[in-house]
């Protein structure tokens, strides 16, 4: 079932944590935080939404870094009802699409409840201060292919926030799958 994430809550402090990637190093947000900005994007390997959209956010991954803004996707999904999620196959989907960019394991999804994802993709963009300036979609295409004349709302706001420290006020919600969350 599709979900919508709420609005960006401009201002709003990124929570810090402590991941291991699919390499196999440990990230903390410090060591990742970008100059001019950081973009956190909560994704999967299964959904179909963000199957639809990998490339794109792989594209302007390597285009914000050329502004200062580093780019980390966090996997929080159950591995054991969602194996498709699992932290083997998640090394397998980052290489398969050529991430430049940390791919996190949030096994505990602490993480995710502390950033309040609700679906796959969420993204988080952040300014320079680690306040939240974007909470949207990547672009309108949703899980369609992305027409020449779609307009990279991702892309344009973290490249505002990039120049101005500021987030576009308009912004419209992402759209995905629900995080799949363990049972309590």
């Amino acid at each position: 079932m599709a979900e919508r994430p709420p609005v960006c809550d401009f201002g709003w402090k990124a929570p810090g944590f402590s991941l291991i990637g699919v390499d196999g190093e440990t990230y903390t947000l410090d060591a990742l935080k970008g100059p001019n900005g950081t973009l956190v994007a909560f994704i999967c390997n299964h959904c179909p939404y963000v199957i639809a959209v990998i490339d794109r956010i792989v594209r302007d991954a390597k285009e914000l870094a050329a502004l200062g803004v580093n780019t980390v996707a966090i996997c929080s999904n159950d591995a054991t009802t969602h194996p498709d999620d699992s932290f083997e196959n998640m090394k397998l989907f980052a290489a398969r699409h050529g991430f430049t960019f940390p791919y996190l394991h949030d096994e505990s999804q602490d993480v995710a409840r502390a950033y309040d994802a609700a679906c796959t993709p969420d993204f988080f963009g952040f300014n320079a201060d680690l306040e939240l300036q974007y909470r949207g979609r990547m672009d309108a295409s949703g899980r369609d292919p992305a027409g020449p004349h779609v307009k990279r709302d991702l892309f344009e706001a973290m490249k505002q926030i990039a120049e101005t420290g500021q987030g576009p006020r308009e912004q419209t919600p992402s759209i995905g799958c629900s995080i799949k969350w363990k049972a309590a």
